[in-house]
C-alpha cells in the first residue's frame, strides 16, 4: 500500500486526487493532507480518509477545526505545519497540488527529504526549476507530472533517449476566447474568462487558461522537467482536448497521448506509476470524433504566451518575476479591479522594471516573488492615479 501526502486537498487537483483514492483505496493510504482555508469540505476529507497529520493554512480557522477533529489526528496550522505534512517518515508519495507559488516551499523540503514528487503545482518548475531538479538529481526523486501536457509527455518519452527528441508539442484548447478579435477581447467580463469550454478547474487556472498564461507556464515546467531548450518546445492549439501532447522524434516519429479532457487520468498515472490501474467512467471512443484541429497560437491577440517564453530565455529570475506579477495580476482581474486586456499590461511592466539577477537558493525566490508583487501592485495604483 502507498502511503501518499495531499497537499492542497480541498482545490480541483487535491480532490480529485481523493476520488482516486477512494477508488482505489486497497491501494493508498492518506498519511497527511493539507488545506488553506475550506474549513468544511476539509473536515468532511479528515473524518473520511482519517490521515495522521491534518493541516490548516488559515491560522483563523485552526482552532475551530481543532475542535471539530476528533481522535487521534493532529491537526496543525502554518507552513511549518505544512513542511512537516510534506516530510513525514512514512510517506512514498507527495501529491503537490497547492496553487500558486505557496506550494513552493513544502515541496522543495519534500524532495530535501527524498520523497518522489506527483507534481501539479507547475510554479514549483516555473520559479524553481534549476534548484529544484539539482535537488531531485542528488536526492534521487521522480518528480511525476500530473498536468495532462506533462503528464502526455512523460507516457509518450517513454524510455527512448533525450538525444531522440527533437521538440516537444504541448496542446492547448485555447480557452473561452481563441476565437475572438483583439477588439472582442477588450471587453470581455470575468463571467466569459471563467467559462472554459473543455476542463473544470479553479478559478486562476481558469483565467490563465484565457490569457494562455497557463500553456507559457507550462512551457518552462517542461524546460526543467525534460531538460529541453525553449526553441524545442512548440505549443499547438487544439481545441477537441483529446490529444494532450505530443513528442517529435529525430526521425521525424511524432508520439502522441489521447484521451478524454478528465484530470483524473494524468493524476491515477503519477500515483500508480510506473503501474495502470483499471479507471472507472467514459473511455475516449474514436469513432465519436468528427475532426481534431491544430493551429499555432496567436501571440499578438495572447502576449502572456510570448511573456513566458521571453521569460524562460532570459533567465531564472525574469520567471519568477513573470510567475508572481501573473499571480497578482490574475487576482486584481478576480476582483474586478483590471480588464482582461490589463493582466498581460501589467505582467509586462513589472517584467521591464525587474534587473536580471542569480537565484542562488529559496529565500531569493522568496525575496523576488514579493519584490514583483509589490512591484505590479505599485503600476497598478499609478495607473489609478492617473486614470
Amino acid at each position: 500500500m502507498k502511503k501518499i501526502a495531499v497537499l492542497g486537498s480541498t482545490g480541483s487537483i487535491g480532490t480529485q486526487t481523493l476520488d482516486v483514492v477512494r477508488d482505489n483505496r486497497d491501494h493508498f493510504k492518506v498519511e497527511s493532507i493539507t488545506a488553506n482555508s475550506n474549513i468544511d469540505l476539509f473536515e468532511q476529507q479528515i473524518k473520511e480518509f482519517k490521515p495522521k497529520i491534518a493541516v490548516i493554512l488559515d491560522e483563523k480557522k485552526y482552532k475551530d477545526l481543532k475542535k471539530r477533529v476528533t481522535g487521534n489526528i493532529e491537526v496543525i496550522t502554518g507552513t511549518e505545519g505544512l513542511i512537516h505534512a510534506a516530510t513525514m517518515d512514512d510517506t512514498d508519495l507527495v501529491i503537490s497540488a497547492i496553487v500558486g507559488i505557496a506550494g513552493l516551499i513544502p515541496t522543495y523540503n519534500a524532495v530535501l527529504k527524498s520523497k518522489n514528487i506527483a507534481l501539479a503545482n507547475k510554479e514549483t518548475l516555473v520559479t524553481g526549476g534549476r534548484l529544484f531538479m539539482e535537488a531531485a538529481k542528488k536526492n534521487n526523486v521522480k518528480l511525476l507530472p500530473v498536468d495532462s501536457e506533462h503528464s502526455a509527455i512523460f507516457q509518450s518519452i517513454g524510455n527512448n533517449p533525450k538525444d531522440t527528441i527533437n521538440k516537444l508539442i504541448l496542446t492547448a484548447s485555447g480557452g473561452p476566447f481563441r476565437n475572438k478579435t483583439k477588439e472582442e477581447l477588450e471587453k470581455v467580463q470575468l463571467e466569459d474568462a471563467l467559462k472554459h469550454p473543455n476542463w473544470e478547474m479553479g478559478k486562476k487556472i481558469t483565467i490563465d487558461s484565457a490569457t494562455l498564461m497557463n500553456k507559457g507556464l507550462e512551457v518552462i515546467e517542461a524546460r526543467w522537467l525534460f531538460d529541453i531548450e525553449a526553441q524545442n518546445i512548440q505549443v499547438n492549439i487544439h481545441p477537441q482536448s483529446i490529444i494532450h501532447s505530443m513528442v517529435e522524434f529525430i526521425d521525424g516519429s511524432v508520439i502522441a497521448q489521447l484521451g478524454l479532457p478528465d484530470m483524473k487520468l494524468p493524476i491515477q498515472y503519477a500515483l500508480t506509476y510506473p503501474d495502470r490501474y483499471v479507471m472507472k467512467g467514459k473511455k475516449l471512443d474514436l469513432t465519436e470524433l468528427r475532426a481534431l484541429e491544430f493551429y499555432p497560437p496567436d501571440m499578438d491577440r495572447f502576449p502572456c504566451l510570448k511573456l513566458a517564453y521571453n521569460a524562460l530565455k532570459q533567465g531564472d529570475s525574469t520567471c519568477v518575476v513573470l510567475n508572481s506579477a501573473n499571480e497578482e495580476a490574475v487576482s486584481l482581474f478576480l476582483q474586478r479591479k483590471i480588464s482582461f486586456k490589463d493582466i498581460s499590461i501589467l505582467i509586462e511592466k513589472t517584467l521591464e522594471a525587474h534587473n536580471m539577477c542569480a537565484i542562488k537558493n529559496i529565500n531569493d525566490i522568496i525575496d523576488l516573488d514579493l519584490w514583483s508583487r509589490k512591484k505590479l501592485n505599485e503600476i497598478y495604483e499609478m495607473r489609478c492615479n492617473l486614470c
